[in-house]
């Protein structure tokens, strides 16, 4: 009865700690949106959008490795293990260690960066070096914004810091300074460059800086004070190479996944990494916040299941937060499939976004969401692996989802474009998924697959009866207002859509004996949230 209270309070910090993530992504996201709308009017799917996002593809990829995957993946379980059987201050001091030898590797990465950005835009899309306007406008933006890595490297540290002792706030706010930047720069600063798509990658490393100076007060509130200790000697710095490697590769195939069909998409006709890249921003709200706020707040349980060799409360945990996540991605799936077009008209249809752009869009949008529950899934399952101290399986099995990417990628772009390549990014994400869910068994036993599987069963009928609603009122709901085409009225009918939605598919639950799903995502909205947390 004890063991059973102890999760259960687990599982109830871990579903507080989500929402708290997922209020602030949820804030991130919506400025997200708003950022790329003006994008989207200010550049449209041209040349100088095309460009932007091949060059921010490279410090949102490597904030996505750090700031959500390797480094903090890495970090937590070691700075968990120096609380648990040390005191605070040497936990503290070795984490000092570490940011003085990140800064120091961080600088020299960031200046190689900027000196090898042409040689980086030829590998990442060689289609972009013809012509050389756009191949140099790439280069430019690259060299502007490369030196964010030395800002977000330290954020994913303080990030793992933070959220062991249980603050989730700081970390999860910082991106909403990244968008306020971005916004800023480009309505501030838009005529005063020649090309004035520069002023949004001012605004990238102009964010990066904001986000880190964020955190310093909440680390002092915690106790934490930085003293300048580069030891590359420590024990703990080995222990973080030997985690934090095959991290980068295994917690962030999905990135790697999309690095490659940006890759490839530069050899199709102007337009389609630009598609890809809206396309993925829509996937990237909901699997931001739900799918990687609950990892974000799973990891610090996993690690401390596993310093104390808890095993039934690892397993309880892991149960628990893919029973949950299934229960957000798959609805979530379906209605973006369902409301993919409308969504995309009020968000991105405006001044250069054109009809074309609309069309495109959201057949690239389908083919991304179908693997909206894998992508999350992944985010859930390998930080259980590198709280074991194993980093071997993850990366064995994201190369093999990675060749299958590359394979499927180069079999389907002729036939279907960037359509294509979108669709063997989520085909490739479901192997890597089932993989690490299978292999899992191996290493703690007696993995509640049928109690998953039971569950998945009455989210997915669920998810079809809400299908059922959604589509009815995708029919009626034009008619209603006579065939719309303002925006006030796409708002009306995206937000019936997510209500009306939402509510049917909790209805559903109800029904289907899904309760204590549905008390999990209650928890994650609890009253006063961030007067708590903060």
């Amino acid at each position: 009865m004890a063991q059973k209270n102890k999760q259960n309070i687990e599982i109830k910090r871990i579903s507080q700690a989500a929402g708290v993530v997922g209020f602030f992504t949820l804030g991130s996201r919506v400025l997200g949106f708003v950022r790329d709308m003006i994008i989207a009017y200010f550049f449209g799917t041209h040349v100088a959008a095309d460009a932007f996002f091949v060059a921010f593809r490279i410090p949102n990829l490597l904030r996505r490795l750090f700031a959500e995957g390797s480094l903090t993946v890495a970090f937590i379980p070691i700075f968990t293990d120096y609380l648990k059987n040390r005191t605070r201050k040497e936990a503290f001091a070795m984490a000092s260690v570490i940011a003085s030898l990140l800064i120091e590797v961080l600088f020299v990465i960031s200046v190689i960066g900027v000196i090898f950005a042409p040689l980086i835009i030829k590998l990442i899309a060689p289609g972009f070096t013809e012509p050389a306007s756009k191949f140099y406008l790439t280069v430019m933006l690259l060299r502007i914004m490369f030196p964010y890595i030395f800002f977000i490297g330290l954020i994913a540290l303080c990030m793992g810091v933070l959220n062991t002792l249980g603050k989730f706030a700081a970390p999860a706010m910082a991106p909403i300074l990244l968008n306020i930047s971005m916004i800023s720069c480009l309505m501030l600063l838009y005529d005063v460059f020649a090309e004035p798509i520069t002023a949004l990658a001012v605004g990238v490393i102009a964010g990066g800086a904001l986000q880190l100076l964020m955190q310093i007060p909440y680390l002092h509130r915690v106790g934490f004070s930085f003293k300048w200790s580069p030891d590359i000697h420590h024990p703990a710095v080995k222990k973080l190479g030997f985690l934090m490697l095959p991290t980068i590769f295994g917690a962030a195939v999905y990135q790697l996944n999309i690095l490659i069909g940006t890759f490839l998409a530069s050899f199709l006709p102007t337009g389609a990494v630009s598609y890809l890249y809206y396309a993925d921003r829509l996937v990237q709200f909901p699997l931001g916040i739900f799918g990687i706020a609950l990892a974000t707040a799973t990891l610090p349980s996993f690690s401390r299941f596993c310093s104390n060799r808890d095993m039934d409360g690892l397993r309880s945990t892991i149960t628990h937060a893919l029973k949950l996540i299934f229960f957000i991605t798959i609805p979530a799936m379906v209605g973006l499939i369902i409301l993919r077009t409308p969504i995309i008209r009020l968000l991105f249809m405006r001044g250069e976004f054109d009809e074309k752009s609309l069309v495109f869009t959201s057949q690239a949008l389908f083919c991304y969401t179908l693997g909206l529950w894998a992508f999350a899934g992944v985010r859930i399952i390998v930080p259980v692996y590198y709280s074991m101290k194993d980093t071997v399986t993850p990366v064995k099995i994201a190369t093999i989802s990675l060749v299958v990417n590359l394979i499927l990628s180069i079999l389907l772009m002729n036939p279907l474009a960037h359509n294509g390549l979108a669709l063997a990014t989520s085909i490739a994400s479901m192997l890597n998924f089932v993989f690490l869910l299978i292999f899992l068994k191996g290493k703690i036993k007696q993995v509640p697959y049928k109690n998953i599987l039971i569950t998945l069963m009455r989210i997915i009928i669920c998810s079809l009866f809400m299908g059922v609603v959604l589509y009815g009122l995708n029919m009626i709901i034009p008619v209603i207002l006579n065939n719309y085409t303002g925006s006030l009225q796409l708002l009306i009918h995206v937000g019936c859509g997510m209500v009306f939605g939402i509510l049917s598919y909790f209805i559903f639950s109800w029904f289907f004996g899904l309760k204590d799903m549905i008390r999990a995502v209650v928890r994650m909205v609890p009253e006063k949230i961030t007067k708590k947390v903060l």
